[in-house]
């Protein structure tokens, strides 16, 4: 083992020490990440403010991508406690945390969210496959030879002449959003699978196949939203005929205002999402930072509060908020990890 390992490993040690034995100065628990998971987590939030009886956990938006920074930051009480995610912690993340001190981290899989395309009530009705969705996305798409070339497709209706002679305008997620993650595996690159020619790409070429589902046209189709989805409804609801990239806890949020898209056929409901039918289904974390566990105060009772049953369970409040909750011997099994405060093996992600 070379002295500049070891030296950083003792002093990763050290603080960590320190920061266990110190009194807190903080005494409100602090977490960041999905804008997706928000207001699930706010619920949990606040009900455990209510039920200790102490300071509710402060919660804010920052994205996926922005709250694992945030938390891979480091140990010590001006750092974050936890941090949502809607897709599973990245193996570079991982690492980032582990390289900061970080070394200790507890995931609690809070159940299923789907991603959604949608727009309002107003506009004219469409369903789509998920191929269509992704020649309304992608940056290249191939043409009548399989040949890329660069995205001509302004209206709905040059991708296909059933569609409608609208504009192509979808408001979604920026790069540092988890949700911007799920749009690209979800639907861009299931989408890229269903055309002949990029199957074959695929095939031949990897990652020439994967530069092509993860890059979003720029000439204006696409337009990024920022991490608020509500910025993203109002405008929906002002211009009927844009469309949106969000969770399904938000369009059911907004069902007066708005309705989802199907996908090859299966429209997004609670549902469909959980039987696996809707193509955008997805998973939702939380992240805890055992090393706060016991030095910032509560930080174990909220875990435990996000797994209760009264939380997580299938009539519980988070399923009233549109959270699509785990099979019951699933629950059990994410129960046990985290009443054990069992830390995540880095191994297994990607």
């Amino acid at each position: 083992m070379n002295s500049k390992f070891i030296a950083l490993a003792t002093a990763t040690a050290v603080a960590s020490a320190a920061f266990a034995g110190a009194a807190s100065a903080r005494d409100q628990i602090r977490i960041v990440g999905s804008s997706t998971v928000y207001p699930f987590t706010t619920a949990v939030a606040e009900q455990f403010g209510k039920a200790s009886g102490g300071k509710t956990p402060i919660v804010e938006s920052t994205g996926t991508g922005g709250g694992a920074k945030i938390f891979c930051e480091g140990v010590g009480e001006d750092k974050a406690d936890a941090t949502n995610a809607s897709r599973r912690m990245k193996k570079g993340e991982f690492e980032l945390c582990q390289k900061n001190g970080v070394t200790d981290i507890v995931e609690i899989n809070i159940g299923f969210d789907g991603l959604t395309l949608a727009h309002s009530k107003e506009g004219s009705g469409i369903s789509l496959t998920l191929a269509q969705l992704f020649q309304a996305l992608a940056e290249q798409v191939p043409d009548k030879d399989g040949k890329l070339i660069a995205n001509p497709y302004k209206n709905w209706s040059d991708i296909d002449p059933s569609l409608p002679n609208v504009k192509i305008e979808i408001l979604g997620p920026p790069p540092t959003s988890g949700t911007r993650d799920s749009m690209h595996e979800l639907f861009m690159e299931k989408g890229a699978e269903q055309i002949e020619s990029l199957k074959a790409l695929k095939k031949e070429d990897a990652k020439a196949f994967e530069k092509v589902w993860k890059t979003v046209r720029k000439d204006g189709a696409y337009v990024e939203a920022g991490e608020n989805d509500n910025v993203i409804v109002a405008k929906l609801d002002a211009n009927k005929d844009a469309f949106g990239v969000f969770g399904f806890s938000f369009l059911e949020e907004n069902a007066a205002k708005l309705k989802g898209v199907a996908l090859d056929g299966v429209e997004p409901s609670f549902e469909s999402i959980a039987a696996d039918k809707y193509k955008g289904s997805r998973r939702m974390y939380v992240y805890v930072k055992k090393q706060h566990v016991g030095v910032i105060p509560g930080l174990d009772k909220f875990a435990q509060e996000y797994i209760s049953d009264k939380a997580l369970g299938e009539d519980g409040y988070l399923a009233s908020k549109g959270l699509v909750t785990l099979p019951k011997e699933e629950l059990e099994k994410v129960k046990a990890s985290v009443t054990a405060m069992t830390p995540l093996d880095g191994s297994v992600l990607k």
